[in-house]
């Protein structure tokens, strides 16, 4: 079994926390540990932040999520004139912003980012789960 969340919002700040909680009772709904869905809560929110600061021209940006197995793979897709992931400068240590595609490749198990032809850039989050003793989890997408 496969469960599919597909959200499309507003580039606002506002629909940040709404995905994440989305999200976020899906999983624990499932019985997904609690630090995997920390860590794949930070992941998405500095995902869709980057989207709401970054992808101008753009009014509005697609999330999606999708649980197979023991795998939650996320895509975070706007409609702005893309990026170069390779071309994005370290953050000073001391700067309080410019860290969020390092902090998404130190929890992700795995992260693409790929432009669009229509333009827009994609960011693809993927996160092994691990499911609390007694979950429903791995017996409903297992079958």
């Amino acid at each position: 079994m496969e469960a599919t969340i597909a959200l499309r919002l507003p580039r606002d700040a506002a629909s940040v926390p709404l995905t994440r909680q989305m999200l976020d009772g899906t999983l624990r709904s499932l019985g997904v540990e609690d630090q995997v869905r920390d860590d794949i809560e930070l992941m998405l929110t500095e995902a869709c932040s980057n989207v709401i600061r970054h992808a101008e021209p753009s009014d509005d940006y697609t999330v999606s999520a999708t649980v197979r197995d023991h795998l939650c793979v996320i895509r975070v897709i706007d409609a702005g004139n893309g990026f170069d992931p390779r071309k994005i400068v370290k953050p000073d240590p001391t700067s309080e912003h410019g860290r969020g595609l390092q902090i998404m490749r130190a929890l992700a198990d795995d992260v693409r980012f790929s432009n669009r032809h229509e333009n827009g850039a994609m960011v693809c989050l993927e996160k092994r789960l691990r499911y609390a003793p007694g979950a429903v989890g791995p017996d409903l997408m297992s079958a």
